[in-house]
């Protein structure tokens, strides 16, 4: 696929489906990394745990079971388009560096919760703390 088909289909799916949700920011953001990070040739069991993390980031956002489906499939939409972007032409695609650098941020990202599956996810960053913000 070229830059240019690559960039006017995520201009369309943009346009098309704009996000009205948090669910769906959710997804075109993940989809979008994910789909670069894979792009980029970062380790797919990585792709992988991090795919995992956004789908429990979507299902906690979704508001019914409706809104969660749609988000899934802008997530697929974004991941798919971004996966197999032009690497050659740099200027259109994100960098394999900044990727590098927001799919790191995810990975440190911790998931709070009862869930031992879902708390296995995404656990090395450091720990709230009550004082953290304020």
């Amino acid at each position: 696929m070229s830059v240019l088909a690559a960039t006017a289909t995520v201009a369309a799916l943009l346009i098309t489906s704009p996000s009205a949700t948090d669910a769906d920011r959710v997804a075109a953001n993940g989809g979008f990394l994910l789909g670069n990070a894979h792009r980029c040739g970062i380790a797919s069991d990585r792709v992988v745990r991090a795919g995992q993390l956004i789908r429990h980031l979507i299902l906690a956002a979704a508001e019914d079971a409706r809104e969660e489906e749609d988000a899934t499939a802008r997530f697929v939409r974004f991941f798919v388009v971004s996966a197999v972007a032009d690497p050659a032409a740099a200027k259109a695609v994100a960098s394999c560096q900044k990727v590098g650098k927001e799919f790191d941020r995810l990975e440190r990202h911790r998931v709070v919760g009862n869930d031992p599956e879902v708390a296995a996810i995404g656990t090395t960053g450091a720990p709230f703390r009550l004082g953290d913000g304020e």
